[in-house]
C-alpha cells in the first residue's frame, strides 16, 4: 500500500470516529484476500493503528464483525476419552479460526447413542470428570464453549448444555421438548424442563468445584449476555417443534442461536433440516449455528453431520454431510448489526414488547465480547492484563496488539450467502452407508468384510458400497486435511489422513513400522472385502460370471463354489430319518416341499459365510476375522419376501433400509461415478433368488414370487409406515390413486395381499440383522417400528369393511350404467 493509500484511511477513520458514525468495515484502498489476522507490517501503517486505538469511540457499537464456531464430531457411546479428545480438537480449531464462540452436538461428551446407560450413575459421574479436565485445561480460556452432557439434579436426568467460559460453567442449559419418535427414546431416559424462564441453583459436584471455583450455577431456561450480543440455546428437537423457543428468544433479544443435534441421516432429510434453520432465522433475524453429530456411534443410526451457520435466513457456513473426518469445525465471520437492521420492522418491535412476552428470558449476565472489543487499551474480560495471560498466549487473541485487535474489528471480511449443497440420492446411498460401514469397520476391530455376492442387484449394491468405502478411504489418504471446502467459511478439520493411515494399516494386520499405503481402491479392497459366489445346480452362468467380473473390478478376494454336496447330504439325512424325499414343485413336489428344499439352500448359504469369514484371513496368511454383511432391502423385508436365518441374517446390512427402487438408481449412479462397465448387466437382469431349477417353461423372479412389484411395496410401505395407514385407510388412499385404471376390486385385492403377506411375516424381523438406518418407512423391529409379531392375518374385520365398501361402490356403478 502506498502512503498516500495510508493517508486516505487514516482520513476515512478519523472522520468517521469523531462522528461516531463507523458504518463499513471495508476502506476503499486497503484490502485483505483472506481473514484478516493483523494490519500491515509497514511501520507507518502501525504507527496509525495505534493512534486509532486510542481515539476509538466507546459509546459506539456499529458495525460489530463477530466470529463463530460450530462443528460436526464423530463421537462413540462411553468412548469417554476418545469423545474428550474430539472435544477438545474442536475448540483448537476454533481458535484458530479467531472464533470467540464454539457449539458442539448433543451429549457429545458420553456420546448420544448410550440408550440405557443413560440411566447407569457411572455414565452421569464420568461425563463430570471429562468435563472437570476439560476445564482444567486452558481449552476454555478466551472462548465461550457450549457443550452437551446429562446431568442429574435434584434426582431427575436432563439432557443438558453447559456454556463455559474461562475455566468457569456460566450456565446449564436443560432441554425443554424431548425427541420420542421414531429412532428416538429421549424420554425413557431423561425428563424435559417444563420451567419457562426460571432457574434453579445448581450445586457443583465437588469434583468440578474445585476446578471452578464455584459453589453452584444457574440451571434452567436463560439466555447468557454479553458486553456486545445476547445468546439462547436450543437444542435439536426444539428446532422441529411449532413453538420453538428461539421465537420466544429472538423476540427477547436474542441475537446468536445456538442449536446443538444428534440428527441421523435418511435419504432426502437434509431439505427439511436446512429449511428450518433457515427460517427460523428468516422472520426473526439473527445467527444461527448448528452443531451435529457424525458417524457411527454404535448403533443402527449414522449421524450425516452438516454443521451450518445460518444469517437471516441465509446460509453462510457449510460442512461437510459425509466424509471421513473425526472432527470438522466450520467458522464464519458476521455483523451483529446486520441482525439488527433486520430487525427493524415495527411488527416485529411490537410483537417484543406485548404482553404476551412478558418480561422475556431471564439473563445471565457475562464480562465478555464475542467480537473484537471498542475498548482498546483495556483489559480483556476475565484476565489480569491483555499480554500476560496464559490463555491468550495460546489462542494469540488476547495477546494481539491494540492495532491489531482495532484491524480485526474493521477490516475482518465477512462471510457471504452461499448455496447449499445436497447430494443425490444415489449420492447419499453411495457416501452414507460407506461411512458407517468405515465407522463400524475400524471401531469394531475386525479384519474386513464378508458377502456371499448372488450376482443379483441387492449384494451388488452391498459390494459396491465396500468399494465406495475403500474409495473414501483413498480419498482422505490423498488429502491431508480431509473434509471438503465450502465456500463463504473456513472449514477445518483433524488431521484425518493420519487417523486413516493408523486404521488401514492396524486393519489389514501390517507391522507398526510398515510404511505401506494403499495406492488404488482396488488394492485396499483386496485386503479388507472377501466376496462368495456360491452356487448349486440351479444356478445361472450369468450370476456366476456377473459376481465373478464385479469381484474383480473392485480388487475383492473372490472365492467361487459349488455347495450341491452339501444340499444332498442334508437332504439325505432328512429322508434317511423319514423314508421321504421331498422334491422341487417343477418335479411335481407339493408348496411345502418347494419351500423346504429353497431354504436349506439358503440357510446353508449363512453357515458357509460365516465359516469362511472367520477362516479366510487364516487361509490367507493373516489372522483375525471378518464381518459378515447381508444384503435384505427394505421392501423384502417389509413384505417378509426372505428365508429366516439366510444369509440376509448377518452381523450387518448397510442396504436394510434402501428400498429396491433406489438401490437400482444408485447403481446407475455408480456404473459411471465409479467407472463399473459390469453394473449395467446387474440392471437389467431380471431379479430372481435361484433357488428353483431352471426349466424350458420356468424361470423364478421375485416379482412374481411375491405377487407384487417393488414399486407397490415402496408405496405400500409408506403409506403403512409415514402416512400410518391400517389395510382400510391404506384402501382409501389407493383406490384414489389407482381407481381409475385398476378399479375397486383390484385395489382391495392388492393391499389384502400385502397386509396377509406382512402379518404372516412379521415374526421375521425380530431376528432381523441390525442395518442402516436410510428410509421413514423401515419396518425395523428394534425401536423404530414397533409391532405385533403375532397378527390375525387375514384381518378378518378389517378386510370385510374393504369389502363392503368395494360392493358399496360397485353398487353405485351398476346403478349410474342403467341411467345412462
Amino acid at each position: 500500500m502506498t502512503a498516500d493509500g495510508g493517508v486516505a484511511v487514516w482520513r476515512t477513520l478519523k472522520i468517521a470516529s469523531s462522528e461516531s458514525k463507523l458504518g463499513s468495515r471495508k476502506i476503499k484502498g486497503l484490502g485483505c484476500d483472506g481473514p484478516c489476522s493483523a494490519p500491515p507490517s509497514r511501520p507507518g501503517l502501525t504507527h496509525l493503528f495505534r493512534r486509532l486505538a486510542h481515539q476509538d469511540d466507546h459509546s459506539t457499537k456499529m458495525g460489530l464483525p463477530i466470529t463463530v464456531s460450530t462443528c460436526s464430531l464423530n463421537q462413540w457411546a462411553l468412548d469417554f476419552d476418545g469423545n474428550r479428545e474430539r472435544i477438545l480438537e474442536s475448540i483448537r480449531l476454533a481458535k484458530a479460526a479467531g472464533s470467540r464462540l464454539r457449539v458442539g452436538p448433543e451429549l457429545e461428551i458420553p456420546g448420544y447413542g448410550c440408550f440405557d446407560h443413560f440411566l447407569e450413575p457411572d455414565t452421569v459421574l464420568h461425563s463430570w470428570q471429562v468435563l472437570g479436565e476439560i476445564l482444567a485445561s486452558d481449552a476454555t480460556h478466551g472462548i465461550l464453549c457450549d457443550v452437551g452432557m446429562p446431568v442429574l439434579h435434584r434426582s431427575t436426568l436432563y439432557n443438558c448444555r453447559l456454556l463455559l467460559l474461562d475455566a468457569k460453567i456460566l450456565h446449564i442449559r436443560p432441554k425443554m421438548w424431548l425427541a420420542n419418535d421414531g429412532n428416538y427414546r429421549e424420554m425413557r431416559y431423561f425428563t424435559p424442563w417444563t420451567r419457562t424462564n426460571h432457574t434453579d441453583d445448581f450445586t457443583l459436584p465437588r469434583i468440578v468445584a474445585d476446578i471452578t471455583g464455584q459453589h453452584s450455577v444457574p440451571f434452567g431456561d436463560a439466555v447468557v449476555k454479553t458486553r456486545d450480543t445476547v445468546l439462547g440455546v436450543e437444542l435439536c428437537e426444539e428446532l422441529f417443534t411449532p413453538n420453538s423457543p428461539h421465537i420466544r428468544q429472538g423476540l427477547s433479544g436474542v441475537e446468536i442461536f445456538t442449536n446443538s443435534s444428534a440428527s441421523h441421516h435418511e435419504l432426502r432429510k437434509l431439505y427439511r433440516r436446512v429449511e428450518l434453520i433457515k427460517e427460523a432465522t428468516l422472520k426473526l433475524g439473527g445467527i444461527y449455528l448448528y452443531a451435529n453429530q457424525q458417524g457411527c456411534d454404535g448403533d443402527r443410526l449414522y449421524y450425516d453431520g452438516c454443521p451450518l451457520i445460518a444469517v437471516n435466513g441465509s446460509i453462510v457456513a457449510q460442512g461437510s454431510q459425509f466424509s471421513l473426518d473425526d472432527v470438522q469445525v466450520i467458522s464464519a465471520t458476521v455483523d451483529l448489526d446486520d441482525v439488527r437492521a433486520h430487525r427493524s420492522a415495527k411488527s416485529r418491535g411490537m410483537q417484543a414488547v406485548s404482553e404476551s412476552i412478558g418480561e422475556g428470558c431471564a439473563r445471565i449476565s457475562v464480562d465478555f465480547d464475542l467480537g473484537e472489543s471498542e475498548e482498546f487499551g483495556s483489559k480483556t474480560p476475565g484476565t489480569a492484563t491483555p499480554d500476560t495471560s496464559a490463555h491468550n498466549r495460546k489462542d494469540g487473541r488476547g495477546a494481539a496488539s491494540d492495532a491489531t485487535r482495532l484491524y480485526r474489528r474493521y477490516f475482518t471480511p465477512l462471510s457471504q450467502p452461499i448455496e447449499v449443497r445436497y447430494h443425490s440420492p444415489e449420492e447419499e446411498i453411495a457416501l452414507g452407508p460407506a461411512c458407517w460401514l468405515w465407522d463400524y469397520l475400524r471401531r469394531s476391530r475386525t479384519q474386513g468384510y464378508f458377502v456371499p455376492l448372488s450376482g443379483g442387484i441387492d449384494s451388488c449394491a452391498t459390494a459396491t458400497i465396500v468399494f465406495s468405502m475403500c474409495r473414501l478411504v483413498l480419498a482422505a489418504l490423498s488429502n491431508p486435511r480431509g473434509g471438503e471446502s465450502r465456500a463463504g467459511a473456513s472449514v477445518l478439520t483433524t488431521d484425518t489422513r493420519a487417523q486413516v493411515l493408523s486404521d488401514v494399516r492396524r486393519i489389514c494386520n501390517e507391522k507398526e513400522d510398515s510404511t505401506w499405503v494403499p495406492a488404488t481402491p482396488q488394492e485396499l479392497c483386496n485386503r479388507v472385502f472377501v466376496t462368495c459366489y456360491m452356487g448349486t445346480e440351479n444356478s445361472s452362468a450369468e450370476t456366476r460370471a456377473r459376481a465373478k467380473q464385479l469381484a474383480a473390478d473392485i480388487g475383492a478376494y473372490h472365492v467361487d463354489l459349488d455347495m450341491d454336496v452339501v444340499i444332498r447330504a442334508i437332504v439325505g439325512l432328512f429322508s434317511t430319518v423319514t423314508g421321504a424325499t421331498p422334491r422341487f414343485r417343477v418335479h411335481g413336489g407339493t408348496p411345502a416341499e418347494n419351500l423346504a428344499l429353497q431354504n436349506i439352500q439358503a440357510r446353508l448359504r449363512m453357515l458357509l459365510a460365516y465359516m469362511f469369514a472367520q477362516l479366510t484371513p487364516w487361509v490367507r496368511g493373516s489372522w483375525g476375522g471378518l464381518l459378515v454383511l447381508g444384503s435384505a432391502n427394505v421392501d423384502e423385508s417389509l413384505r417378509g419376501y426372505l428365508t429366516k436365518y439366510d444369509c440376509s441374517s448377518a452381523d450387518i446390512n448397510p442396504i436394510g433400509g434402501i428400498s429396491k427402487t433406489d438401490l437400482k438408481a444408485f447403481i446407475g449412479y455408480a456404473q459411471h461415478a465409479f467407472d463399473l462397465p459390469i453394473l449395467e448387466s446387474f440392471l437389467t437382469a431380471v431379479p430372481t433368488a435361484e433357488l428353483e431349477p431352471i426349466t424350458e417353461t420356468y424361470v423364478q423372479a421375485d416379482e412374481a414370487d411375491m405377487g407384487m412389484t417393488y414399486d407397490e411395496l415402496s408405496i405400500f410401505g409408506r403409506l403403512r409406515k409415514n402416512l400410518k395407514c391400517g389395510p382400510y385407510s391404506m384402501f382409501n388412499k389407493l383406490l384414489q390413486e389407482w381407481g381409475p385404471t385398476l378399479g375397486a376390486e383390484k385395489v382391495a385385492e392388492k393391499v389384502k395381499l400385502f397386509w396377509f403377506e406382512y402379518a404372516r411375516n412379521r415374526h421375521k424381523m425380530t431376528t432381523l440383522t441390525p442395518s442402516y438406518h436410510a428410509e421413514g418407512y423401515s419396518p425395523d423391529d428394534n425401536r423404530f417400528d414397533l409391532r405385533p409379531f403375532l397378527y390375525p392375518s387375514r384381518f378378518p374385520f378389517q378386510f370385510r369393511k374393504i369389502d363392503q365398501l368395494v360392493a358399496r361402490l360397485a353398487s353405485v356403478s351398476s346403478e349410474d350404467q342403467k341411467h345412462d
